[in-house]
């Protein structure tokens, strides 16, 4: 039996990964001393509360290796026969090392996949390889599908400021400026395993416009069936407008749901983010 393993920040809900048969190993939230595990101990709604009330934007740590350890031995203990670790990006977190370094001393197969995205693209990936598994494809047919849709999806959000990104030190001091004058709203996505800037727009309707825009030329670029989930960070509105303004442009897609992202993005986001999480299922 193949037994899937996954992190936190996969942002799927735990009642779907139990309906997917997958495990969640959560990374944590440091709160001036304080620590929780992200999504079991604390929500995006509780960081943001905590943050307007004047608490400092907390920090994040990946999983320890005993933490995959103790995960791998349960799904051994349940009749694993081999394991798929499957991970947010390498370069957003040390997560993926951690995972690697559990593998040490467990005689079984553990095939530990860098994702090279975080949040809704890894969690399509989860999805994905639990649907194949459970349709008795092979690890090895199962890694080859997770490398395309690797290579070919897209994530797309904006946020309502750059104070989070800048605290955390994914961009730089002048990005943050920036973001906070004349009403910019930067579009961001996860490029090569990375938070990189997609361009900008004047405004929060302009910001829709764009988005749908770039929905519309990953639409046209793409054969297959075009799967897109919906994602927000305490804005499920700006998520469900979003989804509205897709349809009325007449894209052709699969709607996957709308997703709150989990609080250890939020820690590096902050709140108001809504966007897009787009992939090709050729199957």
């Amino acid at each position: 039996m193949l037994a899937i393993i996954t992190d936190s920040t996969c942002d799927i809900r735990e009642e779907e990964l139990k309906s997917l048969n997958v495990k969640r190993v959560p990374l944590y939230v440091n709160f001036d001393g304080e620590v929780f595990k992200d999504w079991i101990e604390i929500s995006p709604k509780e960081l943001i509360s905590r943050v307007a009330s004047g608490d400092e934007i907390p920090g994040t740590s990946q999983p320890t290796p005993i933490d995959f350890s103790s995960a791998y031995k349960e799904a051994i203990s349940e009749g694993a026969s081999q394991i798929l670790v499957m991970t947010i990006s390498s370069l957003l977190s040390g997560t993926f090392q951690s995972a690697n370094l559990a593998t040490d001393g467990i005689e079984l197969p553990i095939t530990v996949f860098d994702s090279k995205a975080a949040s809704l693209g890894l969690g399509a990936m989860v999805k994905k390889a639990a649907q194949m598994r459970d349709a008795g494809k092979s690890i090895e047919e199962v890694v080859a599908v997770l490398e395309k849709i690797k290579d070919s999806n897209q994530l797309i959000f904006t946020v309502e400021n750059l104070n989070y990104l800048q605290k955390n030190g994914r961009i730089g001091g002048a990005s943050a400026l920036l973001g906070g004058l004349l009403n910019i709203k930067p579009l961001l996505g996860v490029v090569a395993g990375k938070v990189d800037s997609l361009g900008r727009a004047r405004g929060e309707k302009k910001a829709f416009k764009e988005i749908v825009k770039r929905i519309k030329q990953y639409r046209d670029k793409h054969e297959g069936k075009m799967l897109i989930s919906f994602l927000h960070i305490q804005k499920e509105e700006a998520a469900d407008k979003l989804r509205q303004a897709v349809i009325e442009s007449g894209i052709d897609f699969v709607d996957q749901g709308s997703y709150e992202i989990g609080t250890v993005i939020a820690c590096h986001v902050g709140p108001g983010v809504y966007g897009a999480y787009m992939n090709i299922d050729e199957d």
